[in-house]
């Protein structure tokens, strides 16, 4: 990861990398207008929240999400799993509705990959949907990625093959665990 880049994406800028799972049209979680602008990039429902990337658990406060050490010690449970795996947890903050698009819900995953835990320590948490337009495929490499979005992304950073599946996303409340997509 260059300096370059990084201040592209601490300006409010918008880029396409490989994350923990697959190619992820990423911009800053706490900026709305870069969460806006990846909405119209991608085509995306505006109905659907995106999954939010943290680099540590540290990072739900930032969304108004407290927790206690039980539910610290399951989430962990959870995200320690060799798979990834994004959690979807209750935020009921007004201020956060650009993110939870009215369910006042929004799903976190702690990434393990070192490479995106430099890039989450210095530019905060990230939105990464998919890199791909709302009902195409999954870009599969940076070539297709361009294909997609061409000149409406920033920059556009090399990172080998994805895995070949999104994460898996598990809903926790009131002490049960639902899963919402293996």
């Amino acid at each position: 990861m260059n300096d370059q880049t990084l201040n592209i994406l601490n300006d409010g800028g918008v880029g396409v990398l490989l994350t923990d799972t697959l190619y992820g049209l990423v911009g800053q979680a706490l900026n709305k207008k870069t969460v806006e602008r990846i909405y119209k990039i991608k085509g995306r429902d505006k109905k659907k929240p995106l999954i939010i990337l943290i680099s540590s658990v540290e990072d739900l406060k930032l969304f108004g999400i407290k927790i206690n050490q039980k539910t610290r010690e399951k989430l962990l449970e959870f995200w320690n799993q060799s798979d990834p795996v994004s959690i979807i947890l209750p935020c009921l903050l007004r201020k956060f509705a650009y993110l939870h698009r009215g369910t006042q819900t929004l799903a976190f995953r702690l990434i393990k990959k070192k490479s995106l835990i430099e890039i989450l320590k210095v530019v905060g948490p990230l939105v990464a949907p998919s890199a791909n337009p709302e009902s195409s495929r999954s870009a599969e490499n940076i070539r297709q990625a361009k294909q997609y979005f061409g000149d409406q992304v920033d920059f556009y950073l090399k990172g080998g093959r994805p895995k070949s599946k999104p994460s898996k996303i598990i809903k926790i409340g009131k002490g049960e665990v639902v899963v919402i997509r293996r």
